[in-house]
């Protein structure tokens, strides 16, 4: 059992090791994260059968989504980390001449990991990746409620790194006094509560934070949209890892006259990707345990099920389900839904649908069908969302080459790519003068030609 004092002996430890500057060799940092890519390459096997124990993931989605972006992000890293790294040159005014200006990518110190159960290998690996690019000693804690994909995780890392450079904690119990040691900084994903209580305990040390959190994000189906494409798409961006993904489409807004072909398009789509019976499928994905699924399947019994609406406690299976007839004040649509459940509210127009989503907290993601320019840019500078997509689902989030992240309640800050590494970076600008001149102007006592000079520079 670990105790606080054990946590205590490991972080003098993380910064004994931080500060003989091991983690500051950019070349190493390239050594270890080619040895890390190579170790999840040695352990794909493993890494799809404990995300199968965990919750029944299909090996596909398990590569899709886990193991192939976490290699993409790690070759994106490695092949352009040297030049992220590099002191980079900062104008110089003319009022500091005769000087030189310098960017320093500094690592924060010793970094506090936070990753949740839905994509428990990718959503820990991803930020990790990025303090390490960035010269950070890591403490990282996986979900307890993803036991195997935990195992796998400390696993590779403890095959790749010492303890002293990154920490894996299993056990369930440390989350209990985690947050009372001092970070540099603390990178969480998971729930607005818990973020909440993340943010507070940070905050007694002044430790800045990325928090990636979620909420209820909303797909729009407009009248000009291509129904089979808009189907397809929501349908695979909802139900996959049986709609337990922060990014999946949480409800969709839709006009009564795309209702009708819209449906039959979606029910055609559910039923080429998972057959007659979904709970037969081996591509479809079950609850992650008993709690949440207790808690999806309360949302079933209001509204008018369109498709879909089966569950079976024993093997935590939801069917995927759409329903219409949804009203704001409804329960399912108070939270985030975070399972195979799609609710439907009829809007009478575009501004029918801007003005419902701005009423409301920000929404991690948007994701807007739609034929027409117009109606895009509307919804890009009408409405405030974390990203999205126009005419997809899910897509931003497996693009390594942009930021990711939320806005308002559902987070702040963002990682993916060089977003990591500037996420876990501290820029530190340093001025250099020479000795050679002096500018008499600014020293006292002050004269009115001095600040006549410095009139004329100053524009």
């Amino acid at each position: 059992m670990v105790k606080k004092s054990d946590l205590d002996e490991i972080m003098k430890k993380q910064r004994q090791f931080f500060a003989t500057g091991t983690t500051k060799d950019v070349k190493n940092r390239v050594k270890h994260l080619k040895k890390l890519k190579q170790a999840i390459k040695d352990n794909e096997d493993a890494i799809c059968d404990a995300l199968a124990s965990d919750f029944g993931k299909a090996p596909f989605e398990t590569y899709v989504s886990e193991i192939g972006t976490v290699l993409v992000e790690l070759g994106h890293t490695i092949g352009h980390l040297k030049s992220w790294a590099k002191t980079k040159r900062g104008k110089t005014p003319l009022s500091h001449m005769p000087g030189r200006s310098r960017i320093y990518a500094e690592p924060y110190g010793t970094v506090l990991v936070i990753s949740p159960w839905n994509y428990p290998f990718n959503l820990a690996m991803a930020p990790v990746i990025g303090a390490i690019a960035a010269g950070n000693t890591v403490f990282l804690k996986p979900s307890s409620a993803a036991p195997m994909t935990s195992k796998i995780l400390y696993k590779i890392f403890s095959g790749v790194f010492s303890f002293e450079w990154v920490a894996v904690f299993q056990e369930e119990e440390v989350k209990n006094f985690m947050l009372d040691l001092q970070y540099d900084y603390i990178f969480f994903t998971g729930g607005a509560d818990v973020g909440r209580m993340v943010m507070e305990k940070a905050a007694v040390n002044l430790t800045p934070v990325t928090l990636e959190l979620g909420g209820k994000s909303p797909s729009i189906v407009l009248d000009d949209a291509d129904f089979t494409i808009a189907a397809r798409r929501i349908a695979w961006g909802k139900f996959f890892n049986c709609g337990q993904t922060c990014v999946a489409p949480d409800y969709l807004l839709i006009t009564e006259k795309a209702k009708k072909p819209f449906f039959e398009a979606i029910i055609k789509e559910i039923k080429k990707f998972y057959g007659e019976n979904p709970k037969a499928s081996h591509d479809f994905a079950r609850i992650i345990n008993d709690r949440h699924w207790a808690r999806v399947e309360k949302l079933l019994h209001k509204g008018k099920i369109i498709t879909g609406g089966d569950a079976d406690k024993k093997t935590r299976y939801i069917a995927p389900t759409i329903i219409d007839g949804i009203s704001p004040k409804d329960p399912i649509m108070q939270e985030e839904i975070f399972g195979p459940v799609l609710p439907v509210i009829t809007i009478s127009s575009i501004d029918d649908a801007i003005n419902f989503i701005n009423e409301r907290p920000k929404p991690l993601a948007l994701y807007l069908f739609t034929t027409k320019r117009k109606n895009t840019k509307r919804f890009i500078n009408e409405t405030s969302y974390g990203g999205g997509c126009v005419n997809d689902t899910l897509k931003h989030f497996a693009n390594g080459h942009i930021p990711f992240g939320g806005v308002g309640r559902s987070g702040m800050g963002s990682y993916h790519g060089k977003s990591s590494f500037d996420t876990f970076t501290h820029y530190k600008s340093v001025y250099y003068n020479l000795n050679l001149i002096d500018n008499p102007l600014i020293y006292a006592p002050y004269s009115k030609f001095a600040a006549k000079i410095i009139r004329s520079i100053v524009r």
